[in-house]
């Protein structure tokens, strides 16, 4: 039986076969994000998504203020690395796993374990929340919860997405996107899932983590609108130069 393909490779493997079928020529822009995701009936983080797909596969090129546009020379091999899930689809998964985990570990999780939780949690507020420590803390936070289930299957399901954010080269790229624009982990929402905890709060310990794991699927689809809003500003500068520059006075 065939594998079904996600959503974004769909999308992505259809315009592909566009780009080398001469419906998107070489140089041309892509429609635009909003008309793609009504063509495919998807989402926009979806589009997103394919869209990344397609450029870590040097078939198309984000322009600054302008637009996707198919490259002029795509390569022909199309082979390309096992791209493994988005971003958007990760972080479904997680809100459901970790905030059941959650929930489950507010119950059982020994004091031994909660204390470790909140070592970790100390040492992600002491740091600079751009730094990589940081980073690996976050990592160390959300499995010490699953840990704390005291099921090592929870503990193993949750670790393999982890690894999945990781090593998936989709992932990767918009959490460094993301980075890069100053979103960082939040250590005041991760207080707030280790005080449910202490609470034994099993419904509040899984609204904080599912609310926290919201928020990060929020904050990456504010990196692309914040590099449009970038894109759209320098555009606006450049044209009032240009304006300036031919001493027309504009009323």
């Amino acid at each position: 039986m065939a594998e079904r393909l996600k959503l974004y490779q769909r999308v992505s493997q259809e315009i592909e076969r566009g780009i080398r079928n001469g419906v998107y020529p070489g140089g041309t822009r892509l429609p635009a994000e909003r008309d793609l995701a009504e063509r495919f009936e998807v989402s926009r983080p979806t589009i997103r998504e394919a869209m990344i797909a397609l450029e870590i596969r040097e078939l198309v090129e984000v322009r600054h203020g302008s637009g996707v546009y198919v490259v002029e020379s795509p390569p022909t091999d199309r082979a390309s690395a096992e791209l493994n899930v988005g971003a958007f689809e990760l972080i479904e998964a997680r809100i459901m796993f970790e905030g059941e985990a959650a929930a489950l570990a507010a119950t059982v999780m020994s004091d031994e374990e909660l204390n470790r939780v909140r070592v970790i949690l100390e040492a992600m507020e002491a740091l600079d929340p751009a730094s990589a420590e940081e980073l690996a803390f976050d990592r160390q936070f959300h499995i010490a919860i699953a840990e704390g289930t005291q099921s090592s299957l929870v503990a193993q399901t949750i670790e393999h997405l982890w690894d999945l954010r990781e090593q998936s080269p989709l992932c990767r790229r918009m959490f460094e996107q993301a980075h890069r624009v100053g979103i960082n982990p939040r250590p005041e929402e991760h207080r707030r899932v280790y005080d449910a905890l202490v609470q034994r709060d099993s419904a509040q310990a899984r609204s904080a983590m599912r609310s926290h794991l919201l928020r990060v699927s929020e904050d990456l689809l504010a990196v692309t609108e914040l590099q449009l809003i970038e894109d759209a500003k320098r555009e606006i500068i450049a044209k009032r130069r240009r304006i300036a520059g031919t001493n027309i006075s504009v009323e």
